[in-house]
């Protein structure tokens, strides 16, 4: 059965997969509802508009395109960095094939068009979680062994101290006492909280005001903070406690990071939005969280980046590393995750957390 027109046109509408139908000059006479949402303008802005116009990539590719129209050729590119007209750029996979139009039989250009950073996001999230399960299970192992011992080195310590004929030498069985309470207590952080999250309704601003209290307490410097609250946030169901100190792990990094650095004027911004239809590993929310933490510092090394959640990861000298490791343990244990993108002069944390109602 030959399928209809009306049908056709249908089927395009419904396509996850952007199409554009390019003429000889490159110029659009048609996008299907995909193409818009991925390039960010609608059918009647685009139509009409050089398609290097509405998404760039470069002077070379955009002579592949002239090329292809011309000789026939048809091509494929993976994972291709564009920038839309808003200056927005995104990652893209795209097909080109040269056809004749249906009705004027002229030369035009088929591009099928979809986006890669949603998978590519929810891919490297995918990672990240696996590596901290594996993390998180090799550290578990890893602090028992280790507790057992110090449990046994601290009580020949304390026998040593008793037995010993003179009190002056008390001083080095106490250092012994001392640092084995020291890597236990180590080690009990690695381990993290044997309490079950106590879960109850959570105002997010509550939260973060509670968090910058602690920031401007702590005096490491004179910290700029900056709130930028989306104040149609409901309330959702989580361990406030939890959160409070995921936060505020993020936010003493942030702040140690400017400070150390020297920063002239070191700034700490909050922001609060909600994005819905969100993707966090393979499950899709509703409606989830976003809470990002931006600082003016120095940026993440390169060395760090890949490894930056790993507990003992730290880029300063009399650091644990064991913040981040933390805060991303108790995130997840939320069903959210923590995301960070840096440069130098700017660095930002996000928290996704899902929206549960009680």
């Amino acid at each position: 059965m030959i399928a209809s027109a009306v049908l056709n046109q249908q089927l395009l509408e419904y396509l996850n997969t952007g199409i554009l139908l390019l003429d000889v000059d490159l110029s659009v006479i048609y996008m299907n509802p995909a193409a818009e949402v991925l390039l960010q303008v609608s059918g009647r802005q685009g139509l009409g508009e050089h398609f290097y116009d509405l998404a760039w990539e470069s002077e070379a590719d955009k002579l592949a395109l002239q090329e292809s129209i011309s000789t026939g050729y048809t091509f494929t590119k993976r994972e291709t960095e564009v920038v839309l007209h808003s200056a927005q750029t995104i990652t893209v996979d795209y097909s080109v094939s040269p056809i004749l139009h249906p009705e004027s039989h002229t030369p035009c250009l088929l591009i099928e068009i979809q986006g890669r950073d949603r998978l590519m996001r929810i891919s490297r999230e995918e990672q990240i979680i696996s590596k901290q399960e594996t993390t998180r299970e090799l550290v578990r192992g890893m602090a028992h062994e280790i507790k057992n011992p110090l449990g046994g080195i601290r009580g020949a310590a304390q026998l040593l101290s008793r037995a010993l004929p003179d009190a002056s030498l008390d001083e080095y069985t106490n250092i012994i006492i001392e640092e084995a309470d020291r890597l236990r207590d180590l080690v009990d952080r690695l381990l993290g909280s044997h309490q079950l999250p106590k879960q109850e309704a959570t105002n997010i601003h509550e939260v973060i005001e509670r968090v910058c209290q602690l920031v401007e307490v702590d005096q490491l410097g004179d910290i700029k903070i900056i709130r930028d609250y989306d104040p149609s946030i409901p309330e959702f169901i989580s361990d406030k406690s939890q959160l409070i100190q995921a936060i505020l792990n993020l936010c003493r990094n942030a702040v140690q990071a400017m400070v150390e650095a020297g920063i002239e004027q070191p700034t700490l911004t909050l922001r609060t939005r909600t994005k819905s239809q969100f993707t966090i590993g393979h499950l899709r929310h509703r409606l989830v969280a976003h809470i990002s933490i931006t600082d003016n510092g120095p940026g993440i090394p390169d060395n760090l980046k890949e490894n930056l959640f790993y507990p003992m990861v730290s880029g300063r000298a009399e650091g644990t590393g064991l913040g981040l490791s933390i805060a991303q343990s108790l995130i997840n244990q939320h069903n959210g995750i923590i995301e960070y993108e840096s440069e130098t002069g700017r660095t930002q944390f996000s928290i996704f957390l899902p929206l549960t109602y009680a």
